[in-house]
């Protein structure tokens, strides 16, 4: 059985499936996303993890939950946290009364790259699985929290600093780019960085939302636009 790091819903759910069973089985790690390419390349496949019996690949999650007569379970994912920050930021900026935006803006960023800085590590492991600029600077994955904040800082100093501006607008843009490419070319089922390395939210509209923000409000910033 080949499965990327514990981090990955459905690998957590095969191996359970194969225990409950008892089924016997040895789990080689894919430990970073390089290996995770070259193991979908070499075999031909769209998704990990997968299952082999001897030179016999015999599929993913869903297709071992099949062959064992099992339902396949939906991955435990959870909106909690992004609820949490966004409701909290939201409140903060409405209770200030004034540039609202740009406040909600500026709050969420900050907050956000505060749930990234409370475990750097594991935020750079997921964050390397779907980040272009990550895979090819691996240093970035541990940059970006600081610079993050410092940016969030920049758009609520008044007036905004138009450095933060230009700095969130090429972090933006190469980051939708790259939720996109995961999700929707590549189809990779991977839980979204952008609250913390551990959180169980899916890659997707969330992550795309954060770098969304960020160019938004780095266009506003930098070329000096009302908000």
């Amino acid at each position: 059985m080949s499965t990327p790091d514990h981090e990955c819903p459905w690998g957590l759910k095969a191996i359970s499936l194969l225990q409950q069973h008892g089924i016997p089985f040895q789990d080689h790690r894919l430990i970073n996303q390089q290996q995770v390419d070259s193991f979908k390349q070499k075999h031909g496949v769209a998704t990990t993890p997968q299952l082999f019996a001897g030179a016999q690949r015999l599929g993913g999650y869903s297709e071992l939950a099949a062959r064992l007569g099992e339902t396949a379970e939906a991955a435990d994912y959870s909106y909690t946290p992004v609820l949490a920050v966004f409701g909290t930021t939201l409140l903060m900026a409405l209770v200030l009364g004034e540039h609202t935006l740009q406040h909600f803006m500026g709050f969420s960023v900050c907050a956000l790259a505060m749930l990234k800085l409370m475990d750097v590590e594991s935020f750079a492991s997921s964050f390397g699985k779907y980040d272009l600029i990550t895979q090819r600077f691996r240093l970035w994955a541990r940059l970006y929290p600081g610079v993050e904040l410092l940016i969030g800082l920049g758009f609520l100093h008044q007036p905004p600093v138009a450095l933060a501006g230009w700095v969130a607008l090429a972090i933006g843009v190469p980051g939708m780019a790259s939720v996109l490419k995961a999700v929707y070319v590549d189809k990779l089922a991977l839980n979204c960085a952008c609250v913390g390395g551990n959180s169980k939210t899916p890659l997707g509209i969330i992550s795309f939302s954060e770098y969304a923000i960020l160019t938004v409000m780095g266009v506003a910033v930098a070329f000096e636009l009302a908000f």
